[in-house]
C-alpha cells in the first residue's frame, strides 16, 4: 500500500490495492507501520485451564522425574480424579507439559559440531553384534566388532573380536592402519579399559597401549568420563554399519553362514560399499599421513602358569586342559586376541582357542583319556565330565551302554573314547551311529576290527531315493489330504 501510495496514487486508490478502506489506510498511513507489525501477541487464554488446579502437582512430578512421559502422568491423573478427565483432553497435557519443559524445565544438552582436518585423527571403538543373531553352521555366533573410523572422509573398517582386551584392540588398530596404507597424528577412543589404566586417579595410558601408539608414532586422546558422544564419530558409524549389515542380511535371505571366513568376506565386502563415495576425502587425507613402520608389533601378553594334577592350567580366569606329561611344570602362555599358544622349554605344546568370558573350560578328552582308562572309577563324579563327550553320537552311545550293560558301562565307553583319541575319531563316530541306527550292539573290540576295514559299510553311504513325484504336494496344497 506505502509502495503504491509513493507511486502517486491517492489513498482511496492505494487503499483498494490493499483491499482496505480509505478510513483503515489513512490510520496505516499515519503510523507508518505495515499491518502485521501492529498485531500484538495475545497473552489471554479463549478457554478454561483444565488442568490449573492439578498443574503445581504435573510440575512436583516433572521436577522429579525428568524422564515422565504426558501418557504417564494423564493416566496418574485419571487415577486420581476418577471420571473428570477424558482421553480426548491427553493432547492438552502434552502441550502444556512441551510449554513448560520449555520454558522452565531444565536445560538440554548441546551437541557442539566438529570440525575436522585431512589426516589429523582417527577415532575406534568396541561395539557388540550379537543384535544381529548370526550363526555359523547354525550356531548362535555371539561376537564383537573393533571398528575404525577416519572422521574427515568417513573412511571405516573394522574385525571380528570376542571382547574389549588390549590384544583385540592392538589387533584390529594395527590392521586398519595397513589397510588405510598410513598412521594419523591422533588415535582418540572412549575411556577403554583394555587402552586405559581406569584404576588411577588420573586415567594413565597403560605400558602396554604406550608401547603401540610409540611403535606407530601415534598421539593418544580419550574422551572424557560418560561421554561417549565426545567420540560421536566412532559411535554413529556403529549404527549405521550395524544397520548396514541388517539390511544386506535381509536381501541376502539368512543369517546363517557356512564359516566364519564367508561371515569375515560379506563384512568386508559391506565395508567396500560404504567407502565406495568416500575416496574423493580420503584422497585429501592420505597425503598428510605418516608412514607405517616396517612392519607390525605382536599383538599377545605372556604369562606363566603352572600344570595343576589336573593336567590343566588357568588363564585369565579360564581352565584349559594341556597334555598330562607337563603336570607339575610351568609353561609359557602366550594369550592373543583369539588364541592361546602353549610353549615349554621354548617349544610350542599347543594352539587352542581363546575363552570368551569369565568361569569357562577348554578341557580336551585326549589329554586326559589314558588316565582315565586306568582309573574308570573316576569317571562318574568327574569336574569336566561333560566335555568326554566328542559329540552327540558319543552321548547317546554312553547311554546305550549304561542301560544295557550297567556293570561294565563306563570301562567300555573309555575305551570307544580312547580308539577315538588315539586311531580316529571321526571314523569311531561313522561306526557309532551306524550301530545306533541299526539298533546294534556297541562293542569297543568290534569298532576296532571295523576302523581298519576301509569297505565297510559302515563307511559307505547310503543312496537317499527322492520320489519326484510331485502330485501329492499339489493334492496337499489344494486341501484334497
Amino acid at each position: 500500500m506505502m509502495s503504491e501510495r509513493i507511486k502517486g496514487k491517492t489513498i482511496n486508490q492505494s487503499g483498494a490495492a490493499g483491499n482496505m478502506c480509505e478510513k483503515t489506510a489513512r490510520k496505516y498511513l499515519k503510523s507508518g507501520l505495515l499491518p502485521s507489525q501492529t498485531k500484538k501477541p495475545r497473552t489471554y487464554r479463549t478457554r478454561e485451564d483444565i488442568f490449573a488446579d492439578v498443574w503445581p502437582k504435573v510440575t512436583e512430578l516433572l521436577e522429579s522425574n525428568q524422564g515422565l512421559e504426558a501418557k504417564t502422568i494423564f493416566e496418574y491423573l485419571q487415577k486420581e480424579h476418577p471420571g473428570r478427565f477424558q482421553d480426548s483432553q491427553l493432547r492438552t497435557l502434552q502441550r502444556k507439559m512441551k510449554q513448560w519443559k520449555v520454558i522452565e524445565g531444565p536445560e538440554k544438552e548441546i551437541y557442539f559440531p566438529q570440525e575436522y582436518k585431512p589426516g589429523i585423527q582417527c577415532q575406534s571403538d568396541f561395539t557388540s553384534m550379537n543384535s544381529l543373531m548370526i550363526t555359523i553352521n547354525h550356531i548362535k555366533f555371539e561376537h564383537m566388532l573393533y571398528h575404525f573410523v577416519m572422521p574427515y572422509s568417513n573412511w571405516e573398517t573394522g574385525s571380528i573380536c570376542y571382547s574389549e582386551s588390549f590384544e583385540a584392540l592392538s589387533d584390529g588398530l594395527q590392521n586398519a592402519l595397513w589397510e588405510l596404507g598410513g598412521v594419523p597424528k591422533e588415535h582418540r577412543t572412549d575411556r577403554l579399559s583394555a587402552a586405559i589404566n581406569n584404576l588411577s586417579d588420573k586415567a594413565e595410558f597403560t605400558e602396554r597401549y604406550k608401547n603401540l601408539l610409540k611403535h606407530y608414532n601415534l598421539s593418544a586422546s580419550k574422551t572424557n568420563p560418560y561421554s561417549g558422544n565426545e567420540n560421536g564419530d566412532a559411535e554413529q558409524a556403529h549404527h549405521r554399519f550395524k544397520k548396514a549389515v541388517d539390511q544386506a542380511l535381509m536381501l541376502r535371505g539368512s543369517r546363517n553362514f557356512n564359516s566364519l571366513d564367508e561371515y569375515k568376506d560379506f563384512l568386508k565386502q559391506i565395508f567396500s560399499q560404504k567407502n565406495s563415495n568416500r575416496y574423493h576425502r580420503l584422497n585429501e587425507e592420505l597425503p598428510q599421513l605418516k608412514t607405517l613402520p616396517s612392519a607390525k608389533i605382536d599383538s599377545f601378553k605372556k604369562i606363566s602358569a603352572r600344570v595343576t594334577k589336573s593336567s590343566d592350567i588357568r588363564v585369565s580366569h579360564c581352565v584349559y586342559s594341556v597334555p598330562s606329561r607337563l603336570i607339575g611344570e610351568k609353561v609359557d602362555v602366550f594369550i592373543y586376541a583369539d588364541r592361546l599358544r602353549v610353549f615349554y622349554a621354548q617349544k610350542e605344546i599347543q594352539e587352542m582357542p581363546r575363552l570368551r568370558g569369565e568361569s569357562r573350560y577348554n578341557i580336551q578328552y585326549r589329554h586326559v583319556i589314558g588316565s582315565l582308562i586306568r582309573k574308570p572309577g573316576a569317571f562318574e563324579n568327574y569336574k569336566y565330565k561333560s566335555y568326554m563327550y566328542p559329540s552327540t553320537y558319543f552321548k547317546m552311545a554312553y547311554d546305550i551302554l549304561k542301560s544295557e550293560n550297567p556293570s561294565k558301562y563306563v570301562k567300555l565307553y573309555l575305551e570307544i573314547l580312547y580308539l577315538a583319541g588315539y586311531e580316529n575319531e571321526e571314523k569311531v563316530e561313522q561306526i557309532l551311529k551306524r550301530m545306533i541306527d541299526r539298533s546294534e550292539e556297541i562293542c569297543p573290540a568290534r569298532i576296532k576290527t571295523l576302523l581298519n576295514d576301509e569297505q565297510s559299510s559302515y563307511f559307505i553311504h547310503s543312496e537317499i531315493d527322492i520320489s519326484s513325484n510331485l502330485d501329492i504336494y499339489d493334492s496337499l496344497l489344494r486341501g484334497k489330504l
